[in-house]
């Protein structure tokens, strides 16, 4: 297959929406990408629409039934943070990155969800100490390129203040930046935060967010700049993408604390989960569902779809694991919930099964102002997809698409094939 450019860079900037749009095309750099290249500002996500399934959704072109990463983090109850998909082994089948290596591309990526262990030339994969006992850089050493990591530390780490942002992006950017200039790689995928930070803890239309907006401006000029310093702007296609958009809330659902006390789960002496027969996941804006225990499994539809039908408990919809599968999700569980505007769902496992959020719940970061996990149905809930560069054609805009798209379309311009894939090769934006 004919490769259609030499390099191809993706930047993920968590959480930018179609809502956008009306401020990135007064930016300047964002609108150099968007007067050159292609645009489509109705991008459906995924189900459930969190950061984790979306990117690697984004690499596999298929659903998270079918690449496994279906949730942020693994089914851990009572565990006030459990573990992400971090690795690379969760992902089933084959990726963009993958095929790159395959192919003799040289790759890299910079704190791109999943990728933890991945067999990539240079990574700096997105994972971080989880344990009391976990040193961070050390962490992100053993599951990424050492001696690249090490490098980039030493360079720029002082720009990081830990997970904080915007610094953490910042500190993601120079070493981007100098990926470019020094290594070249066919492949870059780099993943930047800030926005979707500050969209969860001051709400979508914040002044912080916008504020986030504006960096992420001045770090994609960067970018595009360091492509030209590097002689290779030419010979590159540059794709700027979001993976889902966000809400704001008021309110969080702690199913579980219902669960508790209807003895589907039940703790020690010391408050730790012995044994759990139902057991409610949240992936913020949805949650899946788990029964353990076949023996409650009427018992438990019975008692969602009274909680669902009281007036304000925040449940507007329950499918079932199958409904689930239908849709790309987890078809495991024994069912899914989708929040209604205004709520998300949290693990918990005390307080009250509907907890109004407090201003110091969002600083103290026990809860947040905005979210994402809905369904893609949901009205203004779209995201973004721009690009433009070798191999891109110019001016097109593409009145809708599918976030299962981007990646076999991405394989295309690098001359590589992910097999039968959910996705298509979007042609309309393809220059051949």
């Amino acid at each position: 297959m004919t490769r259609l450019t030499e390099h191809l860079i993706v930047i993920s900037f968590d959480c930018l929406s179609s809502q956008d749009h009306s401020i990135l095309k007064d930016l300047p750099h964002f609108n150099e990408l968007l007067s050159k290249g292609s645009l489509c500002k109705n991008v459906e996500t995924i189900y459930p629409s969190v950061t984790y399934p979306c990117h690697a959704t984004i690499v596999t072109g298929n659903f998270p039934n079918r690449h496994g990463i279906i949730n942020n983090t693994f089914i851990q109850p009572g565990r006030v943070s459990p573990d992400w998909y971090w690795h690379r082994r969760h992902v089933k089948g084959t990726t963009l990155y993958d095929e790159a290596k395959k192919a003799g591309l040289t790759t890299a990526a910079l704190l791109w969800p999943v990728t933890a262990k991945a067999d990539i030339d240079y990574n700096m994969p997105e994972i971080f100490a989880n344990r009391s006992w976990h040193n961070q850089i050390v962490v992100s050493l053993f599951n990424g390129t050492p001696l690249y990591q090490l490098n980039m530390n030493r360079r720029f780490g002082h720009i990081r203040k830990g997970l904080n942002q915007p610094e953490l992006d910042d500190f993601v950017l120079e070493s981007t930046v100098a990926t470019i200039k020094e290594k070249k790689p066919h492949l870059l995928l780099v993943h930047f935060t800030d926005l979707d930070t500050q969209r969860h803890y001051h709400g979508f239309s914040s002044e912080e967010a916008h504020a986030a907006i504006r960096r992420h401006d001045k770090r994609l000029g960067k970018i595009i700049g360091a492509l030209k310093e590097a002689g290779i702007y030419e010979n590159s296609a540059v794709v700027a993408l979001g993976d889902h958009s966000a809400l704001d809330e008021t309110k969080a659902v702690q199913l579980n604390t219902v669960f508790k006390e209807k003895g589907f789960i039940s703790l020690d002496h010391r408050g730790r989960v012995k044994n759990w027969r139902a057991y409610c996941k949240g992936c913020d804006g949805s949650a899946y569902v788990y029964v353990k225990d076949s023996s409650v499994m009427k018992e438990v539809e019975n008692l969602l779809y009274e909680l669902s039908e009281t007036p304000s408990n925040g449940i507007q919809q329950i499918y079932t694991g199958e409904e689930a599968g239908k849709m790309g999700a987890d078809d495991s569980c024994a069912f899914m919930l989708e929040a209604e505007l205004g709520y998300y769902f949290k693990d918990k496992l005390d307080g009250d099964f509907i907890h109004t959020i407090t201003p110091e719940d969002v600083r103290e970061k026990r809860y947040t102002w905005g979210s994402h996990g809905y369904s893609p149905k949901k009205d203004t809930y779209t995201t973004i997809f721009m690009a433009a560069g070798k191999g891109i054609a110019p001016h097109k805009e593409l009145h809708g698409m599918h976030l299962v798209d981007e990646g076999t379309t991405f394989a295309r311009l690098l001359g590589l094939n992910l097999g039968n894939t959910d996705g298509k090769v979007l042609q309309e934006l393809i220059d051949e």
